[in-house]
Protein backbone atom coordinates (compact mmCIF):
# COMPACT_ATOMS: atom_id res chain seq x y z
CA UNK A 1 0.00 0.00 0.00
CA UNK A 2 2.72 2.39 -1.31
CA UNK A 3 2.77 6.15 -1.44
CA UNK A 4 5.78 5.96 -3.14
CA UNK A 5 5.21 7.84 -6.40
CA UNK A 6 5.92 11.74 -6.13
CA UNK A 7 6.32 13.63 -9.33
CA UNK A 8 9.17 12.80 -11.23
CA UNK A 9 10.34 10.66 -8.59
CA UNK A 10 12.65 8.45 -9.87
CA UNK A 11 11.85 8.69 -13.56
CA UNK A 12 15.15 8.86 -14.95
CA UNK A 13 16.35 5.58 -13.47
CA UNK A 14 13.37 3.23 -13.22
CA UNK A 15 13.17 -0.04 -13.90
CA UNK A 16 11.10 1.01 -16.92
CA UNK A 17 14.34 2.59 -18.17
CA UNK A 18 16.67 -0.13 -17.18
CA UNK A 19 18.71 -2.69 -19.72
CA UNK A 20 16.08 -5.53 -20.36
CA UNK A 21 18.68 -7.60 -18.38
CA UNK A 22 18.36 -5.36 -15.22
CA UNK A 23 14.79 -4.87 -15.31
CA UNK A 24 14.34 -9.22 -15.83
CA UNK A 25 16.86 -9.27 -12.76
CA UNK A 26 15.01 -6.54 -10.62
CA UNK A 27 11.35 -8.34 -11.12
CA UNK A 28 12.86 -11.99 -10.27
CA UNK A 29 14.37 -10.34 -6.87
CA UNK A 30 11.36 -8.62 -6.05
CA UNK A 31 8.46 -11.19 -5.97
CA UNK A 32 11.63 -14.06 -4.78
CA UNK A 33 11.76 -12.01 -2.04
CA UNK A 34 8.14 -11.17 -1.67
CA UNK A 35 7.59 -15.31 -1.74
CA UNK A 36 10.32 -15.85 1.30
CA UNK A 37 8.37 -13.09 3.24
CA UNK A 38 5.10 -15.53 2.78
CA UNK A 39 6.48 -17.94 3.78
CA UNK A 40 7.81 -15.98 6.51
CA UNK A 41 5.29 -14.66 7.46
CA UNK A 42 3.41 -18.46 7.89
CA UNK A 43 6.06 -19.39 9.78
CA UNK A 44 5.52 -16.62 12.29
CA UNK A 45 1.79 -17.07 12.65
CA UNK A 46 2.75 -20.98 13.46
CA UNK A 47 4.94 -19.98 16.29
CA UNK A 48 2.86 -17.41 17.57
CA UNK A 49 0.27 -20.11 18.00
CA UNK A 50 2.23 -23.07 19.19
CA UNK A 51 3.31 -20.33 21.81
CA UNK A 52 -0.29 -19.70 22.40
CA UNK A 53 0.02 -15.68 21.56
CA UNK A 54 -2.92 -15.63 19.58
CA UNK A 55 -5.08 -16.39 22.62
CA UNK A 56 -3.62 -13.03 24.00
CA UNK A 57 -4.01 -11.18 21.35
CA UNK A 58 -7.83 -12.18 20.72
CA UNK A 59 -7.90 -10.99 24.83
CA UNK A 60 -6.69 -7.47 24.00
CA UNK A 61 -9.27 -7.01 20.96
CA UNK A 62 -11.87 -8.02 23.30
CA UNK A 63 -10.30 -6.45 26.39
CA UNK A 64 -11.70 -2.90 25.87
CA UNK A 65 -11.94 -0.62 22.91
CA UNK A 66 -9.21 1.25 24.41
CA UNK A 67 -6.96 -2.12 23.96
CA UNK A 68 -7.68 -2.11 20.30
CA UNK A 69 -7.12 1.42 19.26
CA UNK A 70 -3.30 0.72 20.83
CA UNK A 71 -3.19 -1.79 18.76
CA UNK A 72 -4.54 -0.40 15.37
CA UNK A 73 -1.51 3.12 16.68
CA UNK A 74 0.87 -0.35 16.82
CA UNK A 75 0.06 -1.66 13.22
CA UNK A 76 0.10 2.02 11.55
CA UNK A 77 3.33 2.97 13.35
CA UNK A 78 4.94 -0.10 12.67
CA UNK A 79 3.99 -0.26 9.06
CA UNK A 80 5.43 3.61 8.76
CA UNK A 81 8.07 2.36 10.47
CA UNK A 82 9.25 -0.44 8.10
CA UNK A 83 8.83 1.24 5.10
CA UNK A 84 10.73 3.97 6.36
CA UNK A 85 13.90 1.63 6.72
CA UNK A 86 13.33 -0.16 3.52
CA UNK A 87 13.35 3.68 1.34
CA UNK A 88 15.69 4.01 -1.43
CA UNK A 89 18.73 5.52 0.28
CA UNK A 90 18.71 3.14 3.36
CA UNK A 91 21.46 0.66 3.69
CA UNK A 92 20.64 -2.88 2.56
CA UNK A 93 20.96 -4.09 6.00
CA UNK A 94 18.64 -1.90 7.23
CA UNK A 95 15.80 -2.05 4.56
CA UNK A 96 15.90 -6.11 5.11
CA UNK A 97 15.22 -5.35 8.49
CA UNK A 98 12.45 -3.46 7.52
CA UNK A 99 11.16 -5.74 5.66
CA UNK A 100 11.52 -8.48 8.86
CA UNK A 101 9.82 -6.44 11.29
CA UNK A 102 6.66 -5.39 8.78
CA UNK A 103 6.49 -9.52 8.06
CA UNK A 104 6.30 -9.92 11.79
CA UNK A 105 4.12 -7.23 12.14
CA UNK A 106 1.61 -8.48 9.19
CA UNK A 107 1.81 -12.07 11.14
CA UNK A 108 0.82 -10.23 14.31
CA UNK A 109 -2.40 -8.65 12.46
CA UNK A 110 -3.47 -12.18 10.30
CA UNK A 111 -3.30 -13.94 13.77
CA UNK A 112 -6.94 -12.88 15.33
CA UNK A 113 -8.68 -13.61 12.13
CA UNK A 114 -7.11 -16.90 11.30
CA UNK A 115 -7.45 -17.88 14.74
CA UNK A 116 -11.33 -17.55 14.65
CA UNK A 117 -11.23 -18.98 11.15
CA UNK A 118 -9.77 -22.50 12.19
CA UNK A 119 -11.79 -22.84 15.56
CA UNK A 120 -15.34 -22.08 13.95
CA UNK A 121 -15.02 -23.52 10.34
CA UNK A 122 -11.45 -25.44 10.22
CA UNK A 123 -8.72 -25.11 7.41
CA UNK A 124 -10.80 -25.43 4.46
CA UNK A 125 -11.69 -21.82 5.03
CA UNK A 126 -8.05 -20.40 5.10
CA UNK A 127 -6.78 -22.47 2.57
CA UNK A 128 -9.84 -21.40 -0.23
CA UNK A 129 -9.03 -17.58 0.84
CA UNK A 130 -5.56 -18.36 0.08
CA UNK A 131 -6.13 -19.79 -2.90
CA UNK A 132 -8.51 -16.80 -4.10
CA UNK A 133 -5.89 -14.50 -2.98
CA UNK A 134 -3.30 -16.12 -4.81
CA UNK A 135 -5.80 -15.93 -7.76
CA UNK A 136 -6.45 -12.55 -7.42
CA UNK A 137 -3.42 -11.05 -6.89
CA UNK A 138 -2.06 -13.28 -9.74
CA UNK A 139 -4.02 -11.93 -12.33
CA UNK A 140 -3.89 -8.27 -11.43
CA UNK A 141 -0.27 -8.80 -11.51
CA UNK A 142 -0.31 -10.30 -14.95
CA UNK A 143 -3.13 -7.68 -16.09
CA UNK A 144 -0.34 -5.06 -15.15
CA UNK A 145 2.94 -7.11 -16.89
CA UNK A 146 0.38 -7.10 -20.30
CA UNK A 147 -0.43 -4.18 -20.45
CA UNK A 148 2.52 -2.04 -19.27
CA UNK A 149 -0.53 0.59 -18.05
CA UNK A 150 0.82 3.19 -15.46
CA UNK A 151 -1.66 3.19 -12.35
CA UNK A 152 -0.37 5.80 -11.03
CA UNK A 153 -3.62 7.65 -11.44
CA UNK A 154 -5.15 5.17 -8.70
CA UNK A 155 -3.53 6.96 -6.31
CA UNK A 156 -5.79 9.32 -5.05
CA UNK A 157 -8.79 7.55 -5.03
CA UNK A 158 -7.09 4.27 -2.81
CA UNK A 159 -5.68 7.28 -0.45
CA UNK A 160 -9.41 8.33 -0.42
CA UNK A 161 -11.11 5.18 -0.06
CA UNK A 162 -8.47 4.19 2.96
CA UNK A 163 -9.09 7.07 4.88
CA UNK A 164 -12.84 6.20 4.98
CA UNK A 165 -12.40 2.57 5.74
CA UNK A 166 -10.51 3.91 8.81
CA UNK A 167 -12.75 6.24 9.99
CA UNK A 168 -15.26 3.95 9.76
CA UNK A 169 -13.07 1.15 11.47
CA UNK A 170 -12.74 4.00 14.17
CA UNK A 171 -16.51 4.84 14.55
CA UNK A 172 -17.17 1.28 14.66
CA UNK A 173 -14.87 0.84 17.94
CA UNK A 174 -15.84 4.48 19.86
CA UNK A 175 -19.55 4.79 18.13
CA UNK A 176 -21.24 2.97 21.13
CA UNK A 177 -19.46 5.32 23.74
CA UNK A 178 -22.12 7.91 21.55
CA UNK A 179 -25.00 5.54 21.01
CA UNK A 180 -23.78 4.90 17.57
CA UNK A 181 -23.53 1.61 16.02
CA UNK A 182 -21.73 0.97 12.96
CA UNK A 183 -21.97 -2.62 11.54
CA UNK A 184 -18.87 -3.58 9.10
CA UNK A 185 -20.71 -6.14 7.44
CA UNK A 186 -20.22 -7.57 3.75
CA UNK A 187 -20.43 -4.20 1.97
CA UNK A 188 -17.25 -3.53 3.90
CA UNK A 189 -15.38 -6.72 3.17
CA UNK A 190 -16.22 -6.38 -0.31
CA UNK A 191 -15.08 -2.09 -0.24
CA UNK A 192 -11.87 -3.65 1.13
CA UNK A 193 -11.01 -6.26 -1.51
CA UNK A 194 -11.57 -3.73 -3.69
CA UNK A 195 -9.23 -1.43 -1.78
CA UNK A 196 -6.55 -4.02 -1.92
CA UNK A 197 -7.33 -4.75 -5.91
CA UNK A 198 -6.31 -1.51 -6.05
CA UNK A 199 -3.64 -1.44 -4.43
CA UNK A 200 -2.13 -3.93 -5.78
CA UNK A 201 -2.34 -2.64 -9.37
CA UNK A 202 -1.00 0.62 -8.37
CA UNK A 203 2.15 -0.71 -6.28
CA UNK A 204 2.67 -3.14 -9.12
CA UNK A 205 2.73 -0.36 -11.94
CA UNK A 206 4.85 1.42 -9.26
CA UNK A 207 7.33 -0.98 -9.47
CA UNK A 208 7.70 -0.94 -13.38
CA UNK A 209 7.52 2.87 -13.62
CA UNK A 210 9.34 4.08 -10.55
CA UNK A 211 11.30 2.13 -8.70
CA UNK A 212 14.83 1.67 -9.04
CA UNK A 213 16.66 -1.71 -10.17
CA UNK A 214 18.23 -1.73 -6.47
CA UNK A 215 14.76 -1.18 -4.24
CA UNK A 216 13.40 -4.79 -4.89
CA UNK A 217 13.47 -5.07 -0.79
CA UNK A 218 11.19 -1.91 -0.69
CA UNK A 219 9.18 -3.29 -3.74
CA UNK A 220 8.85 -6.73 -2.06
CA UNK A 221 7.78 -5.12 1.46
CA UNK A 222 4.94 -2.93 -0.57
CA UNK A 223 3.28 -6.19 -2.46
CA UNK A 224 4.01 -8.52 0.69
CA UNK A 225 1.19 -5.43 2.03
CA UNK A 226 -1.14 -5.88 -0.38
CA UNK A 227 -1.09 -9.45 -0.41
CA UNK A 228 -1.91 -9.40 3.11
CA UNK A 229 -4.76 -7.36 3.03
CA UNK A 230 -6.72 -8.81 0.43
CA UNK A 231 -6.02 -12.48 1.87
CA UNK A 232 -7.84 -10.75 5.34
CA UNK A 233 -10.66 -9.29 3.21
CA UNK A 234 -11.02 -12.61 1.41
CA UNK A 235 -11.13 -14.98 4.24
CA UNK A 236 -13.82 -12.16 6.31
CA UNK A 237 -16.26 -12.20 3.54
CA UNK A 238 -16.21 -15.79 3.12
CA UNK A 239 -16.58 -16.24 7.28
CA UNK A 240 -19.67 -14.01 6.80
CA UNK A 241 -20.97 -15.32 4.10
CA UNK A 242 -20.97 -18.70 5.83
CA UNK A 243 -22.90 -17.10 8.77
Amino acid sequence: MSNYLEDGYHRETAAAYAPVDERISFIRKTYLHLAVSVAGLVGILALLKLAHVDREIIGVIYGSPISLLFLMVFFIGGGWLARYMARAEAPPAVKYAGLAIYTAIEAVFLLPIITFAEMKYGMEIINQASMLTMLVFGGLTVTVFVTKKDFSFLRYGLVMLSLLMLGLILLSIVGPYFGLSVGLGMWFSGLGIALAAGYILYDTSNILHHYNTDEHVGAALELLADVVLLFYYILRLLMQNRD
